[in-house]
């Protein structure tokens, strides 16, 4: 406890964090309408950006711009199928937005500019494009996945366990990941990635039950799908989320000697999540 090392360490980390906030602030700045106060409150800047620096505490200031941004588009794009997406066309327009925009099409609304700003940024590194395809790809499944999440919570169809499951790139977490391997230089092939991704697949499928336990009943009283809304209970999560644990622990391990920081950040995001939520929520009191 009274390490002198350890104590810095996490006083370096704090400090990222705060940096990190205060840069998302700025940045929510220039996206008029997008985020929202209600919603975008300097906590959850805050935490995003604490959640960033305790996942690479090794990093500096500059190089969690890309996770610390991209965490907030995914909560960005959520607030938007949420909150304002009223009909089908509305989902489908959102959908296709993003979408061009990451394909390098002029942004049509702040949703899209935030999306462009990102692949621009990532653009400055030089793998990026050879990473471009699987990044693109992972955003499309996000919000395809979304927009399959918006359907269910309005009546289209009630998925099975397992389907739900299997939509989990709707909590955006392999998207977020991904996205900050690729700045960092943690992946630089495509084949890095591949390697990657049974491990990070397994950590968001997790990941996606534990939000739904934290905040099942936010979502139950706005009609939004969850596991427990779908109808398992709060001891069958927790058992499905055990074996999910041990299933990623095993998929990570091998990871450790040739992607040390990536199945770091993939071992960190299962046990600070669990953490965190045991205690709070991102999103302001009342928001999405």
């Amino acid at each position: 406890m009274n390490d002198p090392g350890a104590l810095f360490a996490t006083g370096r980390t704090c400090a990222l964090a705060v940096a990190g906030g205060r840069e998302l602030e700025r940045h929510a700045a220039r996206y008029e309408g997008l985020f929202p106060r209600e919603s975008f409150d300097s906590g959850l800047f805050g935490s995003l950006a604490m959640a960033g620096a305790f996942g690479s505490p090794w990093a500096s200031p500059a190089s969690l711009r890309v996770v610390n941004r991209a965490s907030l588009l995914v909560f960005a794009v959520d607030r938007l199928f949420d909150e304002e997406a009223a009909a089908r066309d509305d989902v489908a327009a959102l959908t296709r937005t993003c979408l061009a925009a990451a394909d390098g099409f002029p942004a049509a609304s702040p949703v899209a500019r935030f999306v462009g700003d990102l692949r621009a940024e990532l653009g400055t590194v030089a793998a990026f494009a050879a990473l471009e395809p699987a990044w693109r790809e992972r955003l499309e499944l996000m919000v395809g996945a979304m927009a399959r999440e918006w359907e269910w919570s309005r009546g289209g169809g009630r998925p099975s366990t397992e389907e739900y499951l299997s939509n989990a790139d709707s909590s955006g977490a392999l998207f977020i990941a991904v996205s900050h391997w690729i700045y960092t230089g943690e992946v630089t092939t495509p084949e890095d990635l591949a390697g990657l991704r049974a491990a990070g697949e397994t950590v968001q499928r997790y990941l996606r039950l534990l939000n739904d336990l934290a905040t099942h009943r936010r979502e139950s009283a706005s009609g939004d799908v969850n596991a427990l809304t779908l109808g398992m209970t709060a001891d069958e999560v927790s058992t499905r989320m055990a074996e999910l644990a041990r299933e990623a622990a095993e998929l990570i391990g091998p990871l450790r000697d040739s992607r040390p920081r990536a199945a770091d950040h993939l071992w960190w995001q299962i046990h600070y999540s669990a953490g965190f939520y045991g205690l709070s929520d991102f999103w302001a009191s009342g928001a999405a």
